[in-house]
């Protein structure tokens, strides 16, 4: 009789068969995830990179009481840390143009004396990681050391990200009512416009802070 028609060779031969498909399955499923991760993650498009926002704020405050605002009067004119004075850089007239228009859109009135409250912001830019979640540690994803990945598989990716940090403050009292903080990927060592109000948007449309801004 032939070997191959032997009842415990096709048991061998199925058990082998059903126990490579799994694997075979889940290593094709983490090679093309960890593929669209590097392809939409920081290498790619940053126009489609999204705005990672935080805010904090005084529960105490009515910030529906606030009409009018200005620029805090000792703000930085040159947020890239260069020699502007009495000027101001390019990306801080991007970002004050960006805040001027999101605070007429939430119906606040700039105003040059006696606001309600002062806006005040900084912006850096700084060299970001980025480790992929399906790195192991051993030089290739989720312990497979095959296919796809192997030695050469990079599992950091470098990018820039553009922070901006935008405060309120009670004219009145003095003291800090809001801040909002926006971090995103940018091109190149300083934000661009696109990049500017983008992040501004992002921030501000968290102010006033929802339920709680009325008290």
């Amino acid at each position: 009789m032939n070997l191959l028609f032997t009842t415990p060779f096709l048991n061998l031969f199925l058990i082998a068969f059903m126990a490579f498909i799994p694997r075979f399955l889940v290593r094709s499923t983490v090679a093309l995830a960890a593929g669209l991760l590097l392809l939409l993650g920081p290498s790619g498009c940053t126009t489609a990179s999204r705005v990672g926002v935080t805010n904090d704020f005084d529960h105490s405050v009515n910030f529906r009481a606030y009409k009018t605002w200005a620029w805090y009067p000792q703000q930085p004119r040159d947020a890239e840390s260069g020699p502007a004075k009495g000027y101001e850089s390019f990306l801080d007239q991007r970002i004050r143009s960006a805040v001027a228009a999101e605070m007429t859109r939430k119906g606040l009135t700039e105003v040059d004396k006696a606001p309600d409250i002062y806006v005040a912001y900084s912006a850096r830019v700084e060299d970001k990681q980025q480790v992929s979640p399906y790195y192991n540690g051993m030089g290739y994803p989720y312990g497979y050391g095959y296919g796809y990945y192997g030695r050469n598989y990079s599992p950091v990716t470098q990018y820039k990200a553009g922070t901006v940090v935008i405060d309120v403050i009670d004219a009145r009292r003095k003291e800090l009512a809001w801040r909002g903080t926006g971090q995103a990927q940018v091109n190149q060592n300083t934000i661009d416009e696109a990049e500017s109000n983008r992040i501004v948007n992002g921030i501000l449309s968290t102010y006033p802070p929802g339920s709680n801004a009325q008290r």
